[in-house]
């Protein structure tokens, strides 16, 4: 019941729900009491309201966001407030009294001082966002200033607000006391102190506290790319959530042929990405990003098909290739969107053979098997359980755009393929990862996953009390808590190194502080891998458990199991380059044969149905090598999904990009002859103060270049054809 009023009111846990109710109940409490009049029923109805209220705030909440779009939002609940102290100031017959007209023009004056505050916090803001967002990029020819200190800025309007609380707390004293000379206290403080935030944001409109105007910071980083001269980029746009699919490709990135750079165009992305040492240009203007010279660039890589590739598809000079995030039997592996690039670069045959048959339009020539390089990680089974009992992973995806019940073992068989696990007669270990987009689009997988959690915790709790468990449990006290301590350590570590610049920066500073530090990333390596052997550590072998968020890896999951139950997704083809064994839902009901036929990854894998009655078949697979009839089948499916072993994934790749940059500069080369000396394109660019440079070169020469600049759109581009 709980965890359906949580689902229904948006709220993340149950003291949210709790501080929701609160709120909820505590304002008609606050107008009861000032009609009653009750002055101490008043003041602790006011109090929850202030806590439940800070409570939401501090954790986000979505209800914080819904009820601003209903008018009820933070500042008018402030004032609803301080206007029904006054109704009980009047109510208490003291409307005539000096402390109600102090009262009231404190309110109005504080009221007053919202604007200017909001007005300065607002611009400072503004004057210190960049047109780019960069990592690894030396800006030092531009003058960036320090960020204003965190307090100032962060959350400046709740602050703002909260100074209203001396008044409140003033005038309900001096009604208490008969003291006015309280609420005059409590009104001077508030005041006082709504002033002096004012006026601690000034100072830092002055110009030495802002960061570069436009045109200096894109001039900036077009010096930057004239001198390192980028060859490779990686191009990505996508969703809040969408960063893992930029984080799988940064160690592809840091070891590809040339000079790498990660083309963004998000600013929230940008946080979320790894550290690397490879450089990070965030551009969220497509003026600007089409403003840019990227001519050095011959290969572009994309990793997502979305609406705002077309801003680097649309540059001539650089071939363009679909690389994907993930590798699967989905639709969206054979999306006819793929025709818009020069090549679709896939794991294995298998990748070729699906756009055969989807017969979407790319050609066969077009495409080309480099491996997986994110693969290296995964260990190879060694055919026996790595501890004395199985571990299986469950790992469904998500329910996908188009909700198709066929997406996801989630809403039709996840509850009974975790009860099965959790109670098979001979007993294993669950560890249950769901997909980070669960519930993104139907909110009962969500609710699913929910309980499918909780069953997982449940099922551990209940073993950690089995006597059959006991003295394990007994033994690795010692060990855990020591792994426990490790992890502390390791991630206060990790939370100083990653952290670009000092603590509380904004990305204007920490573009121009976060360059690569070789020492740094290597440290950060190290410690990731420790962190992850003292997780593993930290949690016995026998005990169940849910991971989510990034950390623990997929992968690492992978390398913790011996078995796995997910779905249609690059989880299963990812999976199979350990070899071990793997069951997939037929969700949709189409039956074991009908159901390979359409998906080549589950060639090799145990059926299930939504029953998941076949689970008996992974589980004996698991546990005795004699019992796994699809070994050898998994290992020639191995081959066909994801390549072969030698050369390695990442020279296979490494070959793709040589290759298909000598066929972009054969077709700028031959582009410069046939136009040799003809003006193809002209970038006409505002100078950004009197005498300024413009970002990129003026015109440019088919015969100096090859090539036009990545400009905006004019008539003279419509003379090179892509």
């Amino acid at each position: 019941m709980i965890s359906t009023a949580i689902r229904l009111a948006r709220v993340g846990s149950a003291s949210e729900l709790t501080a929701a109710v609160l709120m909820g109940l505590g304002y008609p409490c606050v107008m009861l009491a000032a009609l009653l009049p009750n002055l101490w029923f008043f003041a602790a109805a006011g109090a929850v309201t202030y806590v439940a209220d800070w409570y939401l705030h501090q954790k986000n909440s979505y209800l914080v966001n819904r009820l601003s779009k209903v008018r009820a939002g933070l500042p008018i609940r402030f004032l609803l407030r301080q206007l029904l102290l006054i109704m009980l100031l009047a109510r208490e017959g003291l409307a005539e009294q000096p402390v109600f007209y102090a009262a009231v023009a404190c309110f109005l004056l504080f009221f007053g001082l919202q604007a200017p505050q909001g007005a300065l916090a607002t611009l400072i803001r503004l004057r210190r966002t960049m047109p780019v967002v960069t990592r690894n990029i030396d800006l030092n020819a531009v003058r960036i200033p320090d960020a204003p200190p965190r307090a100032l800025l962060s959350r400046s309007a709740e602050k703002m607000l909260h100074l209203d609380i001396p008044a409140m707390a003033g005038v309900i004293a001096a009604v208490a006391t008969g003291r006015n000379v309280l609420g005059y206290a409590g009104v001077a403080a508030t005041l006082g102190l709504g002033l002096l935030y004012t006026a601690a944001l000034v100072p830092y409109l002055r110009r030495r506290r802002r960061a570069p105007a436009a045109g200096a910071a894109l001039k900036a980083v077009a010096t930057w790319l004239r001198e390192y001269q980028p060859t490779v980029a990686l191009y990505f746009s996508g969703s809040d959530d969408s960063a893992y699919q930029v984080n799988m490709w940064l160690e592809t990135m840091e070891q590809v042929d040339g000079r790498p750079l990660i083309i963004m165009r998000e600013r929230n992305l940008v946080k979320k990405l790894n550290p690397t040492s490879v450089p990070i240009l965030c551009v969220p203007g497509g003026q600007h990003l089409m403003a840019m010279d990227l001519s050095s660039i011959r290969v572009t890589l994309y990793p997502a098909n979305v609406g705002k590739n077309i801003h680097m598809l649309r540059v001539p000079t650089m071939k363009h290739v679909f690389i994907g995030h993930g590798d699967s039997d989905k639709l969206a592996s054979v999306n006819p969107f793929s025709k818009v690039y020069d090549e679709v670069w896939t794991a294995g045959q298998a990748g070729r053979d699906r756009y055969a048959l989807a017969d979407v339009g790319v050609r066969d020539d077009d495409i080309v098997e480099v491996g997986r390089p994110q693969l290296a990680p995964i260990q190879t089974w060694t055919g026996t359980p790595k501890n004395p009992i199985p571990t299986v992973l469950y790992a469904p995806t998500w329910e996908g755009w188009d909700n198709n019940p066929g997406n996801t073992s989630l809403l039709l068989a996840g509850e009974n393929i975790v009860k099965r696990l959790l109670n098979a007669p001979r007993p294993v270990r669950v560890i249950y990862k769901p997909h980070p987009f669960t519930g993104l689009v139907n909110k009962k997988a969500k609710a699913v996953d929910e309980r499918i959690q909780k069953m997982v915790a449940a099922a551990g709790a209940e073993r950690a009390a089995d006597p059959r468990w006991a003295k394990e449990t007994a033994a690795a006290q010692a060990s855990q808590a020591a792994a426990r301590a490790e992890l502390s350590r390791i991630e206060a570590r990790l939370a100083e190194l990653t952290r670009p610049g000092r603590k509380g920066g904004d990305e204007s500073e920490e573009s121009r502080v976060s360059l690569a530090d070789p020492q740094r990333l290597a440290e950060i390596t190290r410690l990731r891998a420790e962190w992850n052997d003292a997780y593993w550590r930290s949690i016995g072998w026998w005990e169940h458990t849910v991971v989510t968020g990034p950390e623990p890896k997929l992968y690492d999951c992978f390398n913790e199991a011996d078995g796995m139950v997910s779905d249609i997704s690059s989880v299963v083809s990812d999976f199979i380059a350990s070899g071990k064994p793997y069951a997939v839902t037929d969700s949709a009901g189409l039956g074991a044969d009908e159901f390979k036929r359409q998906n080549t990854a589950v060639r090799a894998a145990v059926i299930l149905s939504n029953g998941a009655t076949e689970l008996d078949e992974l589980l004996a697979a698991v546990a005795d090598p004699a019992a796994d009839l699809l070994a050898d089948e998994r290992k020639s499916l191995k081959r066909y999904l994801l390549g072969p072993d030698e050369p390695t994934s990442i020279e296979q790749f490494n070959a793709a990009v040589r290759a298909l940059t000598a066929k972009a500069e054969a077709r700028n080369n031959g582009v410069a002859q046939r136009l040799a000396g003809q003006r193809i394109g002209e970038l006409d660019q505002e100078a950004d103060g009197a005498g300024a440079e413009p970002v990129g070169a003026a015109v440019d020469t088919v015969a100096e270049r090859g090539v036009a600049p990545g400009a905006q759109e004019s008539a003279e581009e419509a003379t090179v054809a892509h």
